[in-house]
């Protein structure tokens, strides 16, 4: 029998885009043969602060950074609704776009897991889509905990051992602001995308 599509989706503010998410994603991809990752900026994430960068210089960076990988999918579709932006429509959207034998991987990071209980609709999330929680530097995940505070994330959840890199969109932000370098922690063509367009000047 085929084996299922395995799709991952990793959605964010992206704000800058930099080398610790993509290295996240191609460990996951990796990690849960996943056929593709799709990276979904977010318009406003309603659990945090409003991004720095407009939509369509976040959208272009993601495209610069996945346009090297064609398991990395840019996709907009949370940039053409208007916010904030739930996962529960997008992981809608994606379930009927592929239909119901495809199987989900809904990535997330550590720090992001801990508000898992606070998302909206989350356990219809759990019902279309698995997690996988991706470990990153100074944040520890608690599964058992939260599966009691989570009951439908049971049998529906991966950790993942990331690759750990310890770059951040607010460093970088407050390294750009300062003039100093973020070479290497971003790709080539983001890092130039932003040099040209004047972005992250006065953060």
């Amino acid at each position: 029998m085929a084996q299922p599509l395995r799709l991952g989706i990793y959605g964010g503010s992206f704000d800058p885009i930099h080398c610790g998410h993509l290295a996240i994603a191609e460990e996951v991809r990796s990690t849960l043969g996943l056929a593709s990752v799709a990276f979904v900026p977010a318009a406003h994430q309603p659990l945090k602060g409003q991004a720095r960068c407009p939509p369509d210089h976040r959208l272009a960076m993601v495209r610069l950074a996945c346009a090297d990988n064609p398991a990395f999918i840019p996709d907009d579709l949370e940039l053409r609704r208007p916010p904030p932006s739930y996962t529960i429509n997008t992981i809608e959207t994606f379930r009927a776009r592929h239909g119901p034998a495809a199987e989900l991987w809904l990535i997330i990071g550590a720090d992001a897991a801990r508000d898992l209980p606070r998302w909206r609709r989350v356990a219809d999330i759990l019902g279309l889509a698995r997690v996988a929680i991706v470990g990153r530097p100074g944040h520890s995940v608690d599964l058992p905990a939260l599966e009691v505070a989570l009951p439908a994330l049971e049998g529906r959840c991966v950790l993942i051992d990331g690759p750990r890199l310890d770059i951040s969109s607010t460093d970088l932000r407050r390294r750009l602001a300062a003039g100093r370098p973020v070479r290497y922690q971003m790709p080539d063509t983001v890092r130039l995308y932003i040099a040209e367009h004047g972005l992250y000047q006065h953060d």
